[in-house]
């Protein structure tokens, strides 16, 4: 499920993915290896006569890392980390992102349709040189959602902060 929201003059986005790890994965995760998941939403602006013009792309990034010594799971985006139980509740934060600030909603037209797509991945190029390679080499390391599309059209009172 993808939701746009328009709250405070600000595009807000809340999406919720079904992103299983596999076994190798979590195997890994737990040794201490940190892995790295991306966010990446396109928002295009549909024009009949030509391209569809591109309004926005942006994009979120996770790191999931275990502690072996105090038996807890980090979750990092940005400056903002919090401790987790279990390697599952660490993945909900990836799974379910609520409240992502997208745009002014000032910077979008009013009354035009806007389409965009939204996908979560694992971020294999942040991953330490060993296992890129070994990304490269199994499917197991290839860990995306689809592309989920959704559209929205901004209205005269949503632009108003």
């Amino acid at each position: 499920m993808v939701a746009p929201v328009v709250r405070a003059g600000q595009l807000y986005l809340d999406v919720d993915a079904e992103l299983d790890v596999a076994g190798d994965l979590r195997d890994i995760a737990q040794k201490g290896v940190p892995l790295y998941f991306a966010a990446d939403v396109d928002i295009v602006r549909r024009r009949w006569w030509w391209f569809d013009k591109p309004v926005l792309q942006a994009q979120m990034g996770w790191r999931i890392v275990y502690n072996a010594l105090t038996r807890q799971w980090r979750v990092s985006s940005g400056d903002l980390w919090l401790n987790e139980a279990s390697f599952d509740d660490a993945m909900a934060h990836v799974r379910h992102i609520r409240s992502w600030a997208l745009a002014e909603a000032a910077a979008l037209e009013d009354s035009v349709d806007y389409r965009g797509r939204v996908r979560i991945r694992l971020d294999t190029s942040r991953l330490a040189r060993p296992f890129q390679i070994d990304a490269l080499n199994s499917s197991a390391w290839s860990l995306a959602t689809p592309w989920k599309d959704f559209s929205f059209s901004i209205s005269e009172d949503d632009s108003r902060p």
